[in-house]
């Protein structure tokens, strides 16, 4: 797996040298309450996550205010059907006066806050509270202005990669470098909600930390833990989900957000999981070096006499292994002992 130069944010470390960095994202599950939103920052915080993410964005920054044609959802798979996308966003959006107290109690509990912008005028906002980094909504990958104007701040920024080709991908990193990101984070994301496993191809992974020379993560919107923590083994460095309180209290993104419990598993696990790739090795490690006496080996099991023929009823293979290799069984059968020997006496070169 080909190391990338690592990425640094607001002093964290991101690379495949350090644990996962993991983010709850909060999205619109406040539900318009700012209570809600800092109890949610509260559990992400007791759950352990690393960075909590916002979206920043009014509904006049994302559509026009129009309940029919395409701004109507009338896909009967969507979550969000029979509503307009102007209505979704009014419901969704975190307004920008909570910003402050949410990144305040964030930072507080150790967090590190930021938030997805999704117009010019969002980014101007964010730097007024001096963010420590960004990220770039899958659905705005390809809004290479945006982008640049992101990179400009020279902050870090981290790019979901839902839907994106590869060209769209590397016409999206050039305009990050071009404009001054020196530290980037590809997610690989499947931008259906919720994402199933057998459409989240996280063989990806690897591929794109290749191809990009960047780190690379999982912004992952499938059920439960098992996706995230495979995603580990194969090098991702962030890994980022929906959260909520409650999934049974609602909310835009509710369906497919972990609860505090999930987010304790998933620090926890993905942790684990990426102290577990250690290096490639063979033989016995210092901890297993103790337990090589329990492996069989060859003793004496009959009281033998000087001038005795060794057999299979006076020599066998058990455990402990402090005789001879088992190996040798067939080497030693038939030859005669030098002295006499104890039952129970581990089996040696000496004694023949």
């Amino acid at each position: 797996m080909t190391n990338s130069a690592g990425a640094n944010i607001a002093g964290r470390a991101i690379g495949l040298g350090h644990a996962p960095f993991v983010i709850a994202e909060m999205s619109g599950n406040h539900n318009q309450s700012l209570e809600r939103a800092l109890e949610i920052v509260k559990a992400a915080a007791e759950s352990g996550a690393h960075g909590l993410k916002i979206q920043t964005y009014t509904p006049e920054t994302m559509t026009i205010d129009l309940d029919e044609r395409e701004f109507h959802i009338g896909d009967p798979e969507s979550l969000w059907i029979g509503t307009s996308l102007y209505k979704l966003y009014g419901e969704a959006y975190t307004p920008w006066e909570w910003h402050k107290p949410i990144f305040d109690l964030a930072s507080e509990l150790g967090m590190i806050p930021f938030s997805t912008p999704f117009d010019g005028t969002a980014v101007d906002f964010l730097e007024s509270l001096d963010v420590p980094c960004y990220k770039i909504a899958s659905f705005e990958n390809t809004d290479l202005p945006l982008i640049r104007r992101v990179a400009a701040t020279g902050k870090p920024l981290i790019i979901s990669t839902g839907m994106a080709t590869a060209a769209e991908l590397d016409e999206a990193v050039r305009a990050a470098r071009g404009a001054g990101c020196k530290d980037l984070v590809l997610l690989k994301c499947t931008s259906t909600y919720p994402a199933t496993a057998e459409n989240t191809n996280i063989l990806t992974i690897p591929h794109m930390r290749e191809l990009f020379g960047c780190e690379v993560g999982l912004s992952d919107h499938t059920m439960g833990v098992g996706v995230s923590i495979a995603s580990v083994a194969l090098g991702a460095t962030v890994i980022e989900k929906h959260f909520t309180l409650d999934r049974a209290a609602g909310g835009v993104d509710s369906a497919f957000s972990m609860e505090p419990a999930e987010m304790s598993q998933l620090v926890l696990e993905s942790e684990r999981a990426w102290q577990a790739l250690g290096q490639v090795n063979y033989g016995p490690t210092e901890a297993e070096k103790k337990s090589i006496q329990f492996r069989r080996s060859l003793y004496v099991v009959q009281d033998l006499k000087a001038g005795d023929l060794l057999t299979q009823e006076n020599v066998r293979a058990i455990r402990p292994g402090f005789g001879l290799p088992t190996k040798y069984l067939g080497v030693i059968l038939g030859k005669a002992v030098n002295q006499d020997v104890k039952r129970g006496t581990a089996m040696s070169w000496e004694l023949i």
